[in-house]
């Protein structure tokens, strides 16, 4: 059995997926930290939670919160603006990984359904965002959640798929309540069945699952070494890549390699 984390730092912890995920996290009985651009912003959220003032794109102001936490979940979530998404959502990953500089930490990452679609840069940043943890060495888990809160009041069974086929970037492709969506990053981190998995994430009719071990046991882990998920279309080369991002690669692989 992995040993439980004990002290998560919660990136994103004032969005709408964050505060569930705080929520639970004290729940479930960790010690919870949690990031925030400004310390007006965590007001609302548990006083159980200790506060830790940072900003995502500059590295410096991050590693006070990463000191001593042996998990992070990240939440975190700019727009659907290229730039954006390329210097926060991916940005606050590398700096954040950066930051642990190679120190072992459990992960829980919430990536996009539809990452692998080509020709969205949204998506392409938020992919990149996912190798960025593959390479880091560390356990992990990273969830693609469908649409949040299109699901009727008793569609609440969770759902783990694989392959991430559905992208008609509608709620098609599958939908979830916030508040599933932050139980499945909490539960990830002390489940064994759910390390090194990645996995489209929805709900179906029916009543919310007690355990969710059998759920994670049944997916396929992603393949030792690969920066890429198990049965995700082998579509974005990584000879093709910026070379910002596969230095930043090479420097996650290298931080860990150190240890």
């Amino acid at each position: 059995m992995t040993d439980r984390p004990q002290t998560v730092l919660v990136v994103g912890a004032t969005g709408s997926v964050g505060r569930h995920a705080v929520a639970e996290a004290l729940r479930q009985g960790l010690t919870v930290r949690v990031l925030v651009r400004n310390s007006s912003r965590a007001r609302t959220l548990p006083a159980g939670a200790a506060r830790f003032v940072g900003d995502l794109t500059r590295p410096e102001t991050l590693k006070a919160a990463v000191e001593g936490a042996d998990a992070v979940v990240f939440t975190h979530g700019s727009s659907t603006s290229e730039p954006d998404v390329r210097e926060i959502d991916y940005g606050g990953v590398r700096n954040i990984l950066s930051a642990l500089g190679g120190r072992p930490a459990r992960i829980a990452l919430m990536s996009v359904i539809g990452a692998t679609r080509r020709g969205s840069g949204y998506a392409e940043w938020k992919r990149r965002s996912e190798r960025l943890v593959r390479a880091s060495g560390n356990q992990y888990t990273i969830v693609r959640p469908g649409w949040f809160d299109y699901n009727s009041p008793d569609q609440r069974t969770i759902v783990m798929l694989q392959g991430d086929t559905r992208q008609s970037g509608s709620p098609a492709d599958g939908v979830i309540a916030r508040d599933e969506i932050a139980r499945v990053l909490i539960d990830s981190l002390s489940t064994d069945a759910a390390d090194h998995r990645t996995f489209e994430l929805v709900s179906e009719h029916g009543p919310e699952q007690d355990d969710l071990a059998p759920v994670f046991a049944a997916l396929a882990a992603d393949p030792a070494g690969s920066l890429d998920a198990a049965e995700d279309a082998e579509n974005l080369p990584l000879e093709g890549e910026p070379a910002e991002v596969r230095r930043d690669l090479d420097e996650v692989t290298a931080a860990h390699l150190k240890q």
